[in-house]
Order: C-alpha cells, then sequence, then structure tokens
C-alpha cells in the first residue's frame, strides 16, 4: 500500500484484520462503550447541555477521530476538563441548556475542531510546549476542584447560583446544605459506593454503568422525581406566589432581552456587509444598542438566580381539601385542624402559566429519540472573537491531554504516535461532530484506558463503541428517564477528583521554584478567575514565556576560580579566591543573540571593574550555541572597548557554529586568531604561563608592550 494513500486515509492501516483482531476490537468497543455513556451523559450536563447531547458527541466526532488518528488505542469524545471549559467560555453569553446556548457550543466545537486541524497541517504541535508542566499541574488540579465541586449541588439537591464569581456561587450552595434533599444524597451515596465497591473488588465489571441502571430502576420504582402541576390559587401564601410570578417574569424578560440582543447583532451584521458609511454608522448604533441590552442582561441572570436560591428555601406542605383539591402552605402556617402530606414541596417551574412543585429529586427527564440532524453550524460572527482565547485553549488543552494519553499508551504497546496526525484527527472530529449537534469533544483518559486494558488491536473499537451509542439513542432513551441526576454528578466527581495530583508541584519545587510558582499561581488565578478558568491557563502560559524570556536575557553568567577539587566554580557562589588579577576567566552560559547580548556586555565590563589591573577576559563560552548579528556587532564592540583600556577579550570552547559565523564576518581576525582556544583548561594554562612568566618587550614609544607566552602573542593596547 502506497505511503501517500495511508497517510490520506490512515485507518488503511487497520486491514487486513484477523479474526483474532476483529474478535479483541469488539470486546474492547463493547467495554468501552458501557462506559461511554452514562459518562456521556454526565459530561453533557457539566457543560450545560441536555444530556442527550452528550450522546451526540459520542456518535459522529468518535468514528471520525478512530479513522484519521494515529493511536489505535485512543478513544475520543466528551470529557470533563472539556465540558467544564465550554460551559464557563458560554455562561457569559447565554443560559445554559437554552437553544442560543446549544447554538454557541456547536459553534465553539467548530472553531476548536479548525485550530486543531490548523496546527496538526501546519505541523504546529509543538506549541503546545508553551504549556509547562507545572502549569497544568496547578490548571488541571484547579479545574478538577472546579469541576468536582460544581456538582455540589446536584449531590445535595439544591439550585447552583451562577454569577461572574465561582467562589462565591460555591459558597451560596454550601450555605442552603440546611435545605439538602436526603432521598437526592442517599442517591448520590449509594451510587458512589456502588461504583467504588465494584472498581475496588469486581475491577472487571462496568461499575459506572451498573451504579446507572440501579439507581435508575429503584428512581422509576419508588417515584423518586414526584412533580405536581398546581395554579396559584392552590397555594395559600402571597409572599410565596408573589416570589414565583416574578421569577417566571424575570425568566420572560431574559429570553425576551436575549432574543433583541440576537437581532441587534444581526441586523449590525447585515449592514456592516453593505458599503456606505451611513450603514457602517447604524451598525456601530446596533451594537451599541446590543452591547447596552448585554449588561442589563447579565444583571438579569445574577439576580435571577440568586431569585430561583430563595425559591428553593420556600417548602410548602400539602393539605388535602374535602372536596379532593390540593393546597400548599407554607410549613409554618399549616392549620392546626388540617393534616398534612409530611411531604416538603419545592418550587421547580412554571410551565404554560401552571406551577410546577416538586418533592422529589432531579432526574434526567425526557432524551429525545433517533440520531442527531445534518445541520450547518449557525455562525455567530460578533462572539467568534470573544470566543476565540477560550477556542484556542480549549484546542491546546484537548490537543496536550490527548497526545499524553496516546503517548502512555503506546510505551506499552510500541506504536508510534504522530502528534500532527493526532491534531488533524482531533481536529476533523470536531469538525464533522459540529454538523451533527455535537459539543466539543478530545481523547479521554479513562475510556482510552479501558480499550488499552481490554485489549484494543485498532481504532475499529472506537467505531463500535459509535454503534452502541447509536443503539442508544434508536431505541433506549426512554429507559434513562428516571436516571437521577446526583448519580451523573458522582460520575464526573469521581472521575475528575483522580486527576488532582500534588507530587508534582512537590517535586517541580525542588528543581526550580519559580516555576512551581508559577504552578501554583495558575491554580489559585484558575480558581479565582472561575468560571472564566480559560483565563486562569493563560495567565500561566503568559508567566512561564516570561520567566523563559528573563533567563535567556540573563543567562547564567560569573567569574570562575578554581574549587578544592580543581573545577571551575563562581567566585561569589562559592566564596573562592580569583585565579588572577591580570587574567579574569568568565563564564557565560547563553546564546550570543539580541534578546541577550547586552547583558554579555554588562557581565563583561563587571568583570573588568571588579579587576582593574586585568589584562585578559577570558569568555569561557563552551555553552554558547549560536550567534546572530547582534551578537557579533557587540562582541566586535565590546572587544574594542576593552582593547582601548588595553585588555584583550578571548574566547575557549566556543562550538564549531559560532566559530564558523565569527571567521565568515571577519571577527576572528579582528580579535586575532590566538585569542580563540580549543578548550577552557587549554586557555587557562596558556594565560598561566604567559603571565608568570612575565615577558614583557617594548614595542613603541606610546608605552603599548606585547606580553609573550607559549603559543600565544597578545597585543594589549
Amino acid at each position: 500500500m502506497s505511503a501517500w494513500l495511508t497517510t490520506l486515509f490512515p485507518f488503511l492501516r487497520w486491514f487486513p484484520m484477523s479474526r483474532e483482531v476483529i474478535r479483541a476490537d469488539l470486546i474492547a468497543g463493547i467495554t468501552v462503550a458501557l462506559v461511554l455513556v452514562p459518562q456521556s451523559m454526565a459530561y453533557a450536563q457539566l457543560a450545560g447541555l441536555p444530556v442527550v447531547y452528550g450522546l451526540y458527541a459520542s456518535f459522529v466526532p468518535v468514528i471520525v477521530a478512530s479513522l484519521w488518528g494515529s493511536s489505535s488505542q485512543l478513544h475520543t469524545g466528551p470529557v470533563a476538563m472539556l465540558s467544564l471549559m465550554s460551559a464557563a467560555a458560554l455562561i457569559p453569553l447565554a443560559s445554559p441548556g437554552s437553544a442560543e446556548f446549544i447554538e454557541l457550543s456547536v459553534m465553539l466545537a467548530l472553531m476548536v475542531g479548525i485550530l486543531r486541524l490548523a496546527l496538526g497541517l501546519f505541523r504546529l504541535g509543538a506549541i503546545v510546549n508553551l504549556l509547562s508542566s507545572p502549569v497544568i499541574v496547578g490548571f488541571t488540579n484547579a479545574a478538577a476542584l472546579i469541576i468536582g465541586l460544581s456538582q455540589l449541588s446536584k449531590v445535595i439537591g439544591v439550585p447552583f447560583p451562577r454569577t461572574e464569581s465561582y467562589l462565591a456561587d460555591l459558597w451560596r450552595v454550601i450555605e442552603q446544605l440546611p435545605y439538602l434533599h436526603l432521598e437526592t444524597v442517599l442517591f448520590a451515596a449509594g451510587a458512589f459506593l456502588l461504583i467504588y465497591g465494584l472498581k475496588r473488588k469486581l475491577p472487571s465489571l462496568p461499575g459506572v454503568l451498573i451504579a446507572v441502571a440501579v439507581t435508575t430502576l429503584i428512581s422509576a420504582l419508588v417515584s423518586y422525581e414526584n412533580k405536581m402541576q398546581v395554579t396559584q390559587a392552590q397555594i395559600q401564601s402571597e409572599k410565596v406566589v408573589s416570589a414565583m410570578t416574578d421569577f417566571a417574569r424575570a425568566k420572560q424578560l431574559i429570553n425576551k432581552l436575549t432574543e433583541e440582543i440576537s437581532s441587534l447583532n444581526q441586523q449590525a451584521g447585515k449592514l456592516e456587509e453593505q458599503a456606505g458609511l451611513e450603514n457602517i454608522e447604524q451598525a456601530a448604533e446596533l451594537r451599541a444598542t446590543a452591547a447596552v441590552r448585554k449588561h442589563e442582561l447579565n444583571i438579569l441572570k445574577k439576580e435571577q438566580t440568586l431569585k430561583r436560591v430563595a425559591l428553593h428555601k420556600m417548602t410548602l406542605q400539602g393539605v388535602q381539601t374535602p372536596a379532593g383539591q390540593w393546597q400548599f402552605y407554607p410549613e409554618e402556617a399549616v392549620p392546626d385542624n388540617r393534616e398534612s402530606d409530611e411531604k416538603s414541596w419545592r418550587f421547580d417551574s412554571i410551565e404554560d402559566g401552571q406551577i410546577v412543585l416538586s418533592s422529589g429529586g432531579a432526574v434526567v427527564g425526557t432524551i429525545p429519540e433517533g440520531l442527531p440532524d445534518f445541520n450547518v453550524p449557525t455562525l455567530q460572527w460578533d462572539l467568534m472573537l470573544a470566543l476565540l482565547p477560550a477556542a484556542l485553549v480549549m484546542a491546546l488543552i484537548g490537543f496536550m491531554e490527548a497526545t499524553s494519553i496516546s503517548k502512555a499508551i503506546a510505551s506499552t504497546t510500541g506504536e508510534r504516535v504522530d502528534t500532527s496526525k493526532e491534531l488533524v484527527g482531533q481536529g476533523l472530529a470536531n469538525i464533522a461532530g459540529s454538523f451533527f449537534s455535537s459539543y466539543t469533544v478530545s481523547g479521554s483518559f479513562s475510556r482510552s484506558a479501558v480499550a488499552a486494558r481490554t485489549g484494543a488491536r485498532t481504532g475499529m473499537f472506537a467505531i463500535i463503541s459509535a454503534v452502541a451509542v447509536v443503539l442508544v439513542l434508536l431505541f433506549f432513551t426512554t429507559y434513562l428517564y428516571h436516571l437521577p441526576q446526583a448519580v451523573l454528578a458522582v460520575i464526573v466527581m469521581m472521575a475528575v477528583f483522580s486527576l488532582i495530583r500534588i507530587r508534582p508541584l512537590i517535586q517541580a519545587w525542588r528543581v526550580d521554584r519559580v516555576s512551581a510558582g508559577i504552578g501554583v499561581v495558575t491554580f489559585l488565578a484558575t480558581l479565582l478567575m472561575a468560571p472564566a478558568i480559560a483565563n486562569g491557563i493563560l495567565l500561566g502560559i503568559s508567566l512561564t514565556v516570561l520567566h523563559y524570556l528573563i533567563r535567556i536575557m540573563r543567562p547564567r553568567a560569573e567569574i570562575v576560580s578554581h574549587k578544592e577539587d580543581g573545577s571551575l566554580g563562581g567566585i561569589k557562589a562559592h566564596h573562592l579566591k580569583p585565579i588572577s588579577e591580570l587574567y579574569v576567566p568568565v563564564r557565560f552560559d547563553g546564546s550570543l543573540t539580541f534578546i541577550n547580548v547586552a547583558y554579555f556586555e554588562d557581565i563583561v565590563l563587571e568583570a573588568l571593574s571588579e579587576f582593574p589591573r586585568a589584562k585578559v577576559i577570558l569568555v569561557i563560552g563552551s555553552s554558547i550555541n549560536e550567534i546572530d548579528a547582534s551578537g557579533e556587532e557587540k562582541v566586535r564592540e565590546v572587544a574594542r572597548r576593552l582593547r582601548d583600556s588595553g585588555v584583550q577579550l578571548m574566547f575557549s570552547g566556543l562550538k564549531h557554529q559560532v566559530m564558523q559565523v565569527m571567521e565568515s564576518s571577519g571577527l576572528m581576525d579582528e580579535l586575532g586568531r590566538e585569542a580563540f582556544f580549543a578548550d577552557k583548561q587549554t586557555a587557562l594554562q596558556t594565560l598561566k604561563n604567559l603571565f608568570e612568566k612575565r615577558v614583557i618587550e617594548p614595542r613603541d614609544s606610546d608605552d603599548r608592550t606585547v606580553y609573550r607566552g607559549g603559543n600565544v602573542t597578545s597585543h594589549l593596547l
């Protein structure tokens, strides 16, 4: 099979497939599917989407990534990190679960896919090196805490307020602990014990799927959801009714403002496409109006979340009248002569003018049957620029996650992983998925590990897992109605808390305290900036690049002398006596380029100021890997300044490529070929011999002299 054909269609390398390979992939695919179905639904909720969108993201993207990726065991689909990042990027722009939010999630997946595809096609995978290990660990730890703790409200059965401060929102959840729903907590605890126990005692069984099946069955049998529609007249509290209707009015206003903002931006976009100054001015006015409305909308959303929390604290008890009609009173206001049903009812929603009360917990609810339709993603050009930083970070994080998983598995299988091909596969998966209502996907560590452990041989296993998702979408969604959302929350929490690692930061502190400090700053910044967690890692990247630039600009450079063991060390760091007052060896551990040549000049002149009697400054340059035009010019300038002061600039141990530049530029001839030594030992011994002999011969009348010693003749002017 020709190389170009396998490059264009990487999946051709799977064939021909033996019966053994097919059997192995079939078993691995079915096993992974048992994990994929519940995980995908849990992660969709984490992304602020209905659970069915997790199943959509586990269909087309899985197939495309397996066909065009380079790893045979990598499983692509919804993952916790990108699910949270997707929600965090979009929450300021739309309400989670709304039609606009879903459209933006799909558009964001397309953007991430295009960025990854571009990085892969141009073989720019090395850009991920901007993510240093401490930054990645700091960000991952913070994101894992944010992801896990964001599920706490579902575990205890209270609303999760969404404002611009995640920590403030989390505190409001903690404040609602007295109002928790006991049955919800029991379902969450039971799911945790079942998953954890099966993992410890019977790891071969699909613990997550078993927990989902058992809790769904129990939920259906005990009528865990338990909702009731009532009229305002049935609620015997003006305060409660007023709060509920106020909440409903605010929701309508939010929807109206959202539609108005969308309409204004669309009108502005159409005007900007047309020529003419008048159209541009009108578009600018519309954009300004949209910005004002957006500010109003953000304030309304913040107030609405707080209203929802306040409503949850208002508990009611039902009392049945002799006529058989239910009336609901605040718990403290139930008439003494009336017997209540002993259930605590809380506000759930308002549908078609009817108030929905619930005495149970939240379940997944109705999941649409059937496969996603082919739809071109809606592109909102005005929001693309705002989402670009988040899309870029998601592209890099997802790529880093996928390649690290692939390389970890490849270390045991011996398979070669091409990071550029993996980028192409991941990019195509997100692009293709966006046309089938998928949100952003990436390589999953847990599912890939399951695939490798169960013996997956080719990417065919992933396609088999996607077929299983198709069967669920076609025939089994009705059976998932009663699945408690608390169980999905536990699945997410158990998955992400296992990502928290402290040891790498401790180890980094021992090696490089500045880098470890940047990792800690990234951790704290990600927590403080949440829900906009992309800003945390962007800060970490910026600090890493700045630290790197500072290190390049100021490489290690010091005056050296002999230590007791004969090796060279810094005279200040090791409190050493100088080798000589007449010749000063200076170690410079950096390349001579535009970014640090000023520092090279400073260190040479500093050596001269500390040793004013010096006649030679010897630069030990074994660590100088390159020299550019700025470096060559600066060395020439420094040598001339030293020569004017009667001092010779010398070099030892320069690499071939540096010597070549100096020779071709004429710098070597200007300094004198005798000013270059092959290594530092030869240079120091020669200078020692030269200055110990102190052979000084008169040269001319202006008191310039020539030192002669060994094979060196240095003109000290």
